[in-house]
């Protein structure tokens, strides 16, 4: 008679095993592309060919490993989207958005090493949303400002509109509150705080259209350099 295969015992996921809140955290996001896809779902629920297409270089089996971990460690969740849709999407939690302030500073500590972009690098233009946030944190006027680059658009939302739900979000909106016009470079520069939005505008590097109160107070500069 045949011998009755066992049941595959789910694998156990690595840890480093020190009472330490950094270990714990690394437990949870210290695994390859973990960070890149909160930093996608950052900007709003995705379905998982989404979230494929805007991580280049990601195999589809650790994409879905990926995802799993996240939904068992309580950092995301899958939801069937109603009629007419009728789409899965995978949507951060409130544990999961609580790393918006983990992924800014990645983001300012990594700005200095974005030299001259290589042949080989991916871009998006929702991925210089994290470098202008830090750039834009001292915004007092609530609104949707929509930032357009040669790479694309994207639209961030400013002061109390930013408390709750998705800071930012892909593509342009429908009557955004201003709209921010500039180059890669410049955004990468108002991330480092080498320069600030005022200094940018004042010097033509960056355009602010609209004439609202959003649109007023990124013209006159009232954003602090951080």
């Amino acid at each position: 008679m045949p011998r009755q295969q066992q049941p595959a015992r789910p694998a156990r996921r690595r840890s480093y095993d020190q009472f330490c809140a950094t270990a714990r955290a690394l437990d949870s996001v210290g695994d390859r592309w973990t960070l890149l896809i909160v930093r996608e779902l950052l900007a709003g629920p995705r379905r998982y060919t989404d979230l494929h297409a805007d991580l280049p270089g990601v195999s589809t089996d650790v994409l879905a490993s990926r995802l799993k971990d996240m939904e068992q460690g309580g950092l995301a969740v899958r939801r069937r989207l109603p009629p007419p849709a009728a789409a899965s999407v995978y949507e951060l939690t409130e544990r999961g958005r609580g790393l918006l302030p983990v992924l800014t500073a990645l983001a300012a500590w990594g700005a200095p090493a974005l030299g001259e972009r290589r042949p080989t690098d991916a871009v998006r233009a929702h991925w210089f949303a994290l470098p202008l946030l830090r750039a834009l944190d001292g915004l007092t006027q609530a609104g949707i400002l929509e930032v357009r680059l040669p790479e694309g658009d994207f639209h961030i939302r400013t002061g109390a509109d930013g408390e709750g739900g998705e800071v930012y979000g892909y593509g342009p909106v429908d009557r955004p509150d201003a709209c921010l016009v500039l180059g890669a470079e410049v955004a990468l520069e108002l991330g480092r705080g080498a320069c600030t939005l005022a200094e940018a505008v004042g010097d033509g590097r960056a355009e602010v259209l609209g004439e609202g109160p959003l649109a007023v107070e990124l013209r006159g500069g009232r954003c602090a350099r951080t």
